[in-house]
Protein backbone atom coordinates (compact mmCIF):
# COMPACT_ATOMS: atom_id res chain seq x y z
CA UNK A 1 0.00 0.00 0.00
CA UNK A 2 1.80 3.23 -0.84
CA UNK A 3 1.16 6.24 1.44
CA UNK A 4 2.14 10.07 1.04
CA UNK A 5 1.75 13.25 1.93
CA UNK A 6 1.75 16.79 0.46
CA UNK A 7 3.99 19.15 2.22
CA UNK A 8 3.10 22.05 0.25
CA UNK A 9 -0.88 21.61 1.28
CA UNK A 10 -2.22 23.41 3.52
CA UNK A 11 -3.70 20.18 4.88
CA UNK A 12 -2.18 18.55 8.34
CA UNK A 13 0.06 15.97 7.70
CA UNK A 14 -1.55 13.96 10.09
CA UNK A 15 -4.74 14.54 8.48
CA UNK A 16 -3.77 13.68 5.28
CA UNK A 17 -2.05 10.63 6.17
CA UNK A 18 -5.63 9.80 8.36
CA UNK A 19 -7.44 10.37 5.34
CA UNK A 20 -5.34 7.76 3.36
CA UNK A 21 -5.34 5.11 5.97
CA UNK A 22 -9.27 5.42 6.20
CA UNK A 23 -9.47 5.36 2.05
CA UNK A 24 -7.48 2.11 2.09
CA UNK A 25 -9.72 0.58 4.93
CA UNK A 26 -12.88 1.68 3.12
CA UNK A 27 -11.52 0.56 -0.11
CA UNK A 28 -10.70 -3.23 1.31
CA UNK A 29 -6.98 -2.55 0.80
CA UNK A 30 -6.50 -2.64 4.63
CA UNK A 31 -8.99 -5.55 5.52
CA UNK A 32 -10.40 -6.16 9.19
CA UNK A 33 -8.11 -7.79 11.70
CA UNK A 34 -5.23 -5.99 9.45
CA UNK A 35 -1.82 -5.11 11.40
CA UNK A 36 -0.29 -1.31 10.06
CA UNK A 37 3.69 -1.32 10.81
CA UNK A 38 4.07 0.66 14.16
CA UNK A 39 4.43 4.26 14.79
CA UNK A 40 8.36 4.32 14.31
CA UNK A 41 8.50 2.04 10.96
CA UNK A 42 5.48 4.33 9.36
CA UNK A 43 6.85 7.73 10.40
CA UNK A 44 10.28 6.40 8.96
CA UNK A 45 8.82 5.41 5.79
CA UNK A 46 6.70 8.37 4.78
CA UNK A 47 9.61 10.62 6.17
CA UNK A 48 6.96 12.30 9.19
CA UNK A 49 8.07 12.89 12.98
CA UNK A 50 6.27 9.61 15.31
CA UNK A 51 3.81 12.72 16.48
CA UNK A 52 2.32 13.22 13.11
CA UNK A 53 1.71 9.62 13.26
CA UNK A 54 0.38 9.01 16.09
CA UNK A 55 -2.29 11.76 16.02
CA UNK A 56 -3.25 10.35 12.61
CA UNK A 57 -3.82 6.70 14.21
CA UNK A 58 -5.68 8.09 16.74
CA UNK A 59 -8.15 10.13 14.62
CA UNK A 60 -8.72 6.86 13.77
CA UNK A 61 -8.73 4.79 16.74
CA UNK A 62 -11.42 7.66 17.55
CA UNK A 63 -13.33 6.99 14.48
CA UNK A 64 -13.81 3.31 15.52
CA UNK A 65 -11.74 1.92 12.48
CA UNK A 66 -8.37 0.94 14.55
CA UNK A 67 -7.93 -0.43 17.99
CA UNK A 68 -4.74 -0.76 19.44
CA UNK A 69 -3.88 -4.30 21.60
CA UNK A 70 -1.47 -4.28 23.68
CA UNK A 71 1.52 -6.76 22.60
CA UNK A 72 -0.04 -7.21 19.07
CA UNK A 73 -0.04 -3.31 18.06
CA UNK A 74 -2.51 -1.23 15.53
CA UNK A 75 -5.07 -3.09 14.19
CA UNK A 76 -7.98 -3.04 11.45
CA UNK A 77 -11.17 -3.08 13.17
CA UNK A 78 -13.56 -2.24 10.14
CA UNK A 79 -14.61 0.45 7.93
CA UNK A 80 -17.86 2.95 8.12
CA UNK A 81 -20.33 2.07 5.47
CA UNK A 82 -20.70 5.44 3.81
CA UNK A 83 -24.03 4.91 1.64
CA UNK A 84 -25.17 7.25 -1.11
CA UNK A 85 -28.52 8.67 -0.65
CA UNK A 86 -30.37 7.34 -3.67
CA UNK A 87 -32.34 4.84 -5.20
CA UNK A 88 -29.61 1.61 -4.27
CA UNK A 89 -29.66 -1.94 -2.77
CA UNK A 90 -27.51 -2.01 0.43
CA UNK A 91 -26.50 -5.30 -0.78
CA UNK A 92 -25.42 -3.85 -4.03
CA UNK A 93 -23.44 -0.68 -2.13
CA UNK A 94 -21.82 -3.31 0.20
CA UNK A 95 -20.71 -5.31 -2.41
CA UNK A 96 -19.62 -2.44 -4.84
CA UNK A 97 -17.17 -1.27 -1.87
CA UNK A 98 -15.83 -4.86 -1.01
CA UNK A 99 -17.77 -5.48 2.05
CA UNK A 100 -18.88 -9.06 1.78
CA UNK A 101 -22.71 -8.81 2.10
CA UNK A 102 -24.17 -11.49 3.60
CA UNK A 103 -27.44 -12.38 4.72
CA UNK A 104 -29.49 -13.76 7.34
CA UNK A 105 -33.20 -14.35 6.62
CA UNK A 106 -35.14 -13.76 9.98
CA UNK A 107 -39.08 -14.38 8.86
CA UNK A 108 -40.45 -14.51 5.03
CA UNK A 109 -44.33 -14.87 5.70
CA UNK A 110 -47.51 -13.49 4.02
CA UNK A 111 -49.41 -11.14 6.34
CA UNK A 112 -52.44 -8.79 6.43
CA UNK A 113 -51.20 -5.19 6.06
CA UNK A 114 -51.40 -2.88 8.68
CA UNK A 115 -52.16 0.71 8.05
CA UNK A 116 -49.17 1.95 7.42
CA UNK A 117 -48.20 -0.66 5.00
CA UNK A 118 -51.47 -0.58 2.87
CA UNK A 119 -50.93 3.04 2.52
CA UNK A 120 -47.64 2.97 1.62
CA UNK A 121 -48.29 0.22 -1.47
CA UNK A 122 -51.86 1.68 -2.10
CA UNK A 123 -54.00 -1.39 -1.43
CA UNK A 124 -56.91 -2.05 0.92
CA UNK A 125 -56.06 -2.11 4.95
CA UNK A 126 -55.56 -5.80 5.38
CA UNK A 127 -54.41 -7.44 1.82
CA UNK A 128 -52.33 -10.25 1.76
CA UNK A 129 -48.89 -8.84 1.31
CA UNK A 130 -45.14 -10.20 2.01
CA UNK A 131 -43.16 -9.44 4.90
CA UNK A 132 -39.06 -10.26 4.75
CA UNK A 133 -37.19 -9.47 7.84
CA UNK A 134 -33.44 -9.84 7.37
CA UNK A 135 -30.35 -9.12 9.34
CA UNK A 136 -27.31 -7.72 6.99
CA UNK A 137 -23.76 -8.21 7.92
CA UNK A 138 -20.38 -7.19 5.92
CA UNK A 139 -17.34 -8.83 6.79
CA UNK A 140 -19.29 -11.13 8.96
CA UNK A 141 -20.57 -8.37 11.46
CA UNK A 142 -24.30 -7.27 11.40
CA UNK A 143 -24.77 -3.77 10.04
CA UNK A 144 -28.57 -3.40 9.42
CA UNK A 145 -31.92 -4.71 10.59
CA UNK A 146 -34.05 -4.99 7.47
CA UNK A 147 -37.62 -5.04 7.30
CA UNK A 148 -39.98 -5.02 3.87
CA UNK A 149 -43.18 -5.60 2.85
CA UNK A 150 -44.30 -5.86 -0.80
CA UNK A 151 -46.95 -7.21 -3.07
CA UNK A 152 -47.83 -10.21 -3.37
CA UNK A 153 -47.59 -10.34 -7.26
CA UNK A 154 -44.61 -8.40 -7.90
CA UNK A 155 -42.01 -10.92 -6.97
CA UNK A 156 -41.27 -14.60 -5.75
CA UNK A 157 -39.59 -13.68 -2.00
CA UNK A 158 -37.43 -17.38 -2.13
CA UNK A 159 -35.98 -17.55 1.19
CA UNK A 160 -33.01 -19.10 -0.73
CA UNK A 161 -32.49 -16.02 -3.12
CA UNK A 162 -33.05 -13.77 -0.06
CA UNK A 163 -30.35 -15.38 1.67
CA UNK A 164 -27.44 -14.54 -1.32
CA UNK A 165 -28.90 -11.31 -3.26
CA UNK A 166 -30.60 -8.05 -2.83
CA UNK A 167 -33.80 -7.50 -2.87
CA UNK A 168 -33.47 -4.41 -5.35
CA UNK A 169 -31.26 -6.79 -7.32
CA UNK A 170 -34.24 -9.86 -7.36
CA UNK A 171 -36.97 -6.74 -8.35
CA UNK A 172 -34.74 -6.06 -11.58
CA UNK A 173 -34.03 -9.95 -12.66
CA UNK A 174 -38.29 -9.81 -12.33
CA UNK A 175 -38.26 -7.26 -14.95
CA UNK A 176 -39.39 -4.37 -12.98
CA UNK A 177 -37.66 -0.73 -13.52
CA UNK A 178 -37.51 1.00 -10.21
CA UNK A 179 -38.00 4.05 -10.89
CA UNK A 180 -38.34 6.68 -7.81
CA UNK A 181 -38.67 6.37 -4.06
CA UNK A 182 -39.76 8.18 -1.04
CA UNK A 183 -37.32 8.22 1.62
CA UNK A 184 -37.30 9.46 5.41
CA UNK A 185 -34.28 9.13 7.33
CA UNK A 186 -34.11 9.57 11.27
CA UNK A 187 -32.63 7.98 14.42
CA UNK A 188 -33.28 6.61 17.81
CA UNK A 189 -32.07 4.19 20.65
CA UNK A 190 -32.08 0.74 20.11
CA UNK A 191 -34.28 -1.23 22.20
CA UNK A 192 -33.25 -4.90 24.13
CA UNK A 193 -34.30 -6.87 21.03
CA UNK A 194 -32.75 -4.75 18.24
CA UNK A 195 -29.05 -4.25 20.51
CA UNK A 196 -29.21 -7.85 20.89
CA UNK A 197 -29.32 -8.60 16.78
CA UNK A 198 -27.18 -6.04 15.89
CA UNK A 199 -24.58 -6.53 18.67
CA UNK A 200 -24.71 -3.11 20.27
CA UNK A 201 -25.35 -2.53 23.46
CA UNK A 202 -29.05 -1.70 24.76
CA UNK A 203 -29.78 2.03 24.07
CA UNK A 204 -27.43 2.62 21.32
CA UNK A 205 -28.10 5.08 18.60
CA UNK A 206 -29.41 3.82 15.54
CA UNK A 207 -30.29 5.14 11.97
CA UNK A 208 -33.63 4.34 10.48
CA UNK A 209 -34.95 4.64 6.98
CA UNK A 210 -38.28 3.76 5.64
CA UNK A 211 -38.93 3.85 2.20
CA UNK A 212 -41.59 3.42 -0.75
CA UNK A 213 -39.94 2.52 -3.79
CA UNK A 214 -42.44 2.92 -6.66
CA UNK A 215 -41.46 1.39 -10.60
CA UNK A 216 -41.95 3.26 -13.97
CA UNK A 217 -46.00 3.06 -13.96
CA UNK A 218 -46.23 4.67 -10.65
CA UNK A 219 -47.02 1.63 -8.43
CA UNK A 220 -45.61 1.10 -5.20
CA UNK A 221 -43.80 -2.43 -5.18
CA UNK A 222 -41.67 -2.01 -1.94
CA UNK A 223 -42.33 -0.53 1.64
CA UNK A 224 -39.05 -0.63 3.90
CA UNK A 225 -38.50 0.17 7.46
CA UNK A 226 -34.70 -0.47 7.95
CA UNK A 227 -31.87 0.28 10.89
CA UNK A 228 -28.32 0.45 10.83
CA UNK A 229 -25.97 0.92 13.38
CA UNK A 230 -25.06 4.27 13.66
CA UNK A 231 -21.24 3.16 15.03
CA UNK A 232 -20.82 1.65 11.53
CA UNK A 233 -23.21 3.40 9.44
CA UNK A 234 -23.45 6.60 7.93
CA UNK A 235 -25.59 8.06 4.81
CA UNK A 236 -23.92 10.06 2.39
CA UNK A 237 -25.22 12.94 -0.39
CA UNK A 238 -24.41 15.44 -2.59
CA UNK A 239 -26.32 19.28 -2.11
CA UNK A 240 -26.59 21.58 -5.25
CA UNK A 241 -27.02 25.32 -5.27
CA UNK A 242 -29.80 26.20 -6.83
CA UNK A 243 -29.78 29.63 -9.08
Amino acid sequence: MRLGVDRASPVPLYFQLAQQLEGAIERGRLAPGSLLGNEIELAGRLGLSRPTVRQAIQSLVEKGLLVRRRGVGTQVVHSQVKRPLELSSLYDDLEAAGQRPATRVLRNVLRPAPAEVAAALGVPEGTQVILVERLRYAHDEPMAYLRNHLPTDVVDCATDTLQTTGLYRMLRDAGITLHSARQTVGARAATDAEAELLGEPAGAPLLTMERTAFDDTGRAVEFGSHIYRASRYSFEFQLLVRA
